[in-house]
């Protein structure tokens, strides 16, 4: 009886408790499901709507949340709980005792709003910021102490390094005069002066809840960053609290360049003083080289302290706890793959929606931003995971996919399979706000967000979307990516240029520091051609080792085939050194152009030698394009042919791309997984040679869950993938206990759909709209009825076929346009949740000869209910600091909004094959 369950339930795409019961699919864990983004407004929390919401979450496969406290809606202020009070302790403590119960996993938000700071936060331990002031003296004229900067607000300003410049270019060392707290000093002769300070930024958290106002941290400072962090040991003392993990948004600190020690840490890690530069690098002086290298190595010792003095002590304080640690390195002003890599979980994020070929997909203009999400992004994180052997990279989901209340779970789709694609595998929704039961639709709301919350009629279907992620997660998660190129990328180049010191690498502008390099124009074209990559830092190859002639970065990640260097012009001596090593114990090393120079200033000319003579062992010629040399037991390439000399050596691409197919491969259980997701415009079938070869090809169907045995003949294998759709295929030399996969050939319409439907509104708001019968299948928006029109909520429409069911056919139900999402019914028992294109499903088990109930109930946006409330006036957006904003950060006013398209418009089909 159980089995025969279990069946039932398979074919309708659902999972059974916290295992997938049938063979090939892994047991399930919490963080296999997706986590969500849980805004706490106001901290005004109680323990029975928190009971509630986290019901809902396991009722719709969650597996965890993310608390994050931030501003509170107006008029509710005596429900508000100061953060890290005694009270919203006992309420986070409650969270995570009901979430145990239900089998889910809590994260916390190491602060409120973002970034990290609070009123812990001193005006010692605020973020810093430097002043670099020039003054002008005519000879007599004087310097009044105490000297300040020339920015009158700064209050905390601390005088770092004072020097004159004669004329003639001549330095006075004048540091003697920092400490002088009065009197002046004169001028003998005509002076340029250069006064460095250190001062704050006075930059406040974004988004604070109540109790965690006050000054952002200074990340860059090993003292103020073991303050904050002692105050949160301070607020956990004698709890034990279960937090799954600790977590860091993205690095929002704004002009923060400076600690207080910064001179120090830049003395010992470049040996030279940067104020004995202050012209080169305040971009005065008159060397343009030196100014250059003075501003790569000030880059790269922020690079380096932000990593040593912030987030390892970020993960060792999570790690003494019991937790993990994850951050967002994305950005940050430094190197973006060692930054990932310095916690336990590193998560990237999507911001803006992407264009996809998918028919009847729908993009709306007013929802694209001026940079869309690039998926090549998302690998400097899923690669510090890769190249370190960790387990997780996570991701912020959804972030202004478009506007408020108009995004669809189709919308969701591919977005989230772009993640998977590039090594994500443990995504976070962003997000849900925590509303309590008696807030009036819409509920309390965060501005940023696509609003996952149960006012949302999309919620009714959201086990749909989660349990397609939880499937492809659960593969993800149990194997290791299986790249076989490792792809140096060259930060030298980027930090070494003329520009304002401080440089931050956001997902916001990849189109000026990303998308111009030769590294993005060779990854591009290597994932073009079919290659599978991690990128690799100096720090990565440092610890990288040959053992059997395979080329390992960590103990526990998997072994890489060769090193791709795209051209660079500046490129560490060490590195270059190290690299050399590896070839001689047996690595391949491809270079698409040697590298010139050194980066930085220290010993530049010394180490410029050695760079010269490290590129002389390989006794390239200067004019040669296409060249190569064994090395030790390995061999080293110089060519901007990468591909063809990665064939030489064997190392051939998956020429499905060709197909417009898009993949990702993992290994583990002994079997290759490919992911493959079709974003084409049309189905893909044909038969591919795969480069993972095995007896078995099983498929496992990530949108309904099941398994079937995929034919194949020497290697070769069929794939039929319609747009919009994803596969997950096995290959192993192990048998599967499973039926041989029936393909949708000759298919033939059957002419059933010509009987009247019958539409009745079951749930949502403002009211129900009347019943009635349509001749002809419609959205219900187009009836002119203004019920309907500003209708949210499902409304089911059902309608009888007869059939004559013949035993040898499968049968195909196509619903066509869905606004926006449908469960389906086959007289009277689910078939299963069709939340995206192509809006397709296999009925046949349900069909019966005779008459065929057909019941299709469709749910709709939150939008047009919203519209019409701001088309009334009616007062719903009313909270602290930001209120509520549209996607281009104006006032939200849905009152001008077009009706969107609600219902089933159809034509349903029905095709046996």
């Amino acid at each position: 009886m159980m089995k025969r369950r279990w069946l039932t339930l398979l074919c309708c795409g659902l999972l059974v408790n916290t295992t997938f019961a049938q063979e090939g699919w892994p047991s399930i864990t919490k963080e296999m499901k997706p986590w969500t983004r849980w805004w706490w407004m106001g901290s005004a929390v109680d323990k029975t709507n928190i009971a509630r919401e986290l019901q809902l979450f396991d009722e719709v496969g969650f597996g965890g949340v993310e608390v994050t406290p931030i501003y509170g809606a107006k008029g509710y202020e005596a429900r508000y709980i100061p953060y890290l009070s005694n009270s919203w302790m006992d309420m986070l403590e409650f969270t995570t005792e009901k979430a145990a119960d239900l089998g889910l996993g809590v994260d916390m938000n190491l602060g409120t709003g973002w970034p990290f700071g609070g009123p812990q936060v001193t005006d010692q331990d605020a973020a810093s910021k430097f002043f670099l002031d020039e003054v002008l003296l005519k000879t007599g004229e004087t310097l009044n102490f105490p000297l300040g900067p020339q920015e009158k607000k700064e209050t905390f300003a601390k005088l770092q390094a004072l020097r004159a410049f004669k004329a003639n270019g001549e330095e006075i060392n004048l540091d003697q005069l920092i400490g002088k707290t009065t009197g002046q000093w004169s001028a003998p002769e005509d002076l340029r002066m250069m006064a460095l300070f250190s001062g704050r930024t006075k930059q406040r958290v974004k988004r604070a809840a109540p109790g965690g106002e006050g000054f952002t941290l200074d990340h860059l400072g090993a003292t103020s960053v073991e303050h904050y962090l002692t105050s949160f040991t301070q607020a956990f003392q004698a709890r034990e609290i279960p937090i799954r993990s600790f977590f860091n948004d993205s690095y929002e600190v704004y002009g923060a360049n400076w600690t207080d020690s910064f001179l120090d840490e830049f003395r010992k890690r470049k040996n030279y003083r940067l104020e004995d530069h202050l012209l080169d690098f305040s971009g005065k002086g008159n060397d343009k080289d030196r100014e250059a290298r003075v501003k790569s190595d000030y880059r790269d010792v922020v690079s380096e302290i932000l990593r040593t003095n912030f987030l390892i002590p970020f993960t060792s304080f999570s790690q003494e706890r019991g937790a993990l640690s994850r951050n967002q390195a994305h950005g940050s002003p430094g190197n973006l793959i060692d930054l990932y890599a310095s916690t336990d979980i590193a998560e990237c994020e999507t911001f803006g929606s992407s264009f996809f070929n998918i028919p009847r997909l729908r993009r709306d203009s007013a929802d694209i931003r001026n940079v869309d999400p690039d998926p090549m992004m998302f690998k400097f994180a899923s690669s510090a995971t890769n190249t370190h052997g960790k387990k997780y990279t996570s991701s912020e989901t959804f972030t202004w996919l478009t506007e408020h209340f108009r995004t669809s779970l189709s919308q969701a789709k591919p977005e989230i399979e772009q993640l998977f694609l590039a090594g994500v595998n443990h995504v976070f929704y962003h997000g849900t706000t925590y509303s309590p039961a008696d807030i009036p639709f819409p509920g309390w709301l965060f501005y940023a967000s696509v609003n996952f919350t149960s006012n949302n009629p999309l919620w009714t279907h959201m086990s749909g979307l989660n349990q397609y992620v939880t499937r492809v997660q659960s593969i993800l998660q149990s194997t290791q990516a299986d790249n076989e190129l490792l792809i140096y990328w060259p930060i030298y180049d980027i930090w070494h240029d003329t520009e304002a010191p401080f440089k931050t690498l956001s997902v916001h502008h990849v189109d000026h520091w990303l998308h111009p390099t030769d590294f993005y124009k060779q990854s591009m074209g290597l994932q073009q051609s079919g290659y599978c990559f991690d990128f690799v830092s100096d720090a990565i190859l440092e610890q990288a080792r040959m053992d059997h002639r395979q080329l390992f970065t960590a103990k526990n990640a998997r072994p890489y085939k060769a090193i791709v260097v795209p051209k660079s012009q500046y490129f560490s001596e060490n590195t270059f050194a190290k690299l050399l090593e590896l070839a001689e114990e047996g690595a391949t090393l491809i270079f698409q152009g040697l590298p010139e120079d050194v980066p930085g200033l220290h010993n530049v000319a010394q180490r410029q030698k050695q760079l010269h003579d490290l590129r002389a062992r390989l006794k390239f010629s200067e004019e040669g394009e296409n060249q190569y040399t064994a090395y030790g037991k390995g061999k080293i390439y110089l060519t901007e042919d990468v591909q063809s000399a990665l064939e030489t050596e064997h190392i051939f691409p998956e020429r499905l791309v060709r197909s417009k197919l898009k993949f990702s491969r993992r290994v583990g259980n002994e079997k290759t997984y490919y992911y493959f997701v079709n974003h084409s415009g049309e189905t893909i079938d044909d038969v591919f040679r795969l480069n993972a070869v095995g007896s078995n090809y099983t498929l496992l169907d990530p949108q309904t869950g099941k398994i079937a045995v995929l034919p194949n003949a020497g290697g070769q294998v069929r794939l039929q993938i319609p747009s919009g759709y994803a596969w997950i295929v096995a290959v192993s030399d192990d048998s599967t206990q499973a039926a041989a996969y029936r393909y949708v050939d000759k298919m033939e319409e059957l002419p059933l759909f010509n009987q009247p439907w019958k539409v009745s509104f079951l749930s949502g708001g403002p009211v129900l709209p009347k019943s009635r019968t349509l001749k002809k299948l419609a959205f219900w928006t187009t009836w002119n009825d203004q019920d309907a029109n500003r209708f949210s909520g499902i409304a089911q429409y059902e309608t009888t076929v007869k059939l004559r069911k013949r035993p040898d056919k499968s049968y195909l139900l196509t619903l066509g346009e869905v606004g926006e999402s449908a469960r389906v019914f086959v007289n009277n028992k689910e078939a299963g949740i069709l939340w995206a294109h192509p809006f397709q499903l296999e009925i046949g088990s349900l069909l019966q000869e005779g008459d065929n109930i057909i019941r299709v109930e469709v749910a709709n946006l939150m939008s047009n209910r919203v519209r019409d409330l701001d088309k009334r006036k009616v007062s719903w957006r009313n909270y602290h600091e930001i209120n509520f904003v549209n996607i281009d950060y104006k006032n939200f006013d849905a009152s001008g909004w077009k009706i969107m398209d609600s219902g089933l418009k159809g034509p349903v089909k029905l095709f046996a094959y």
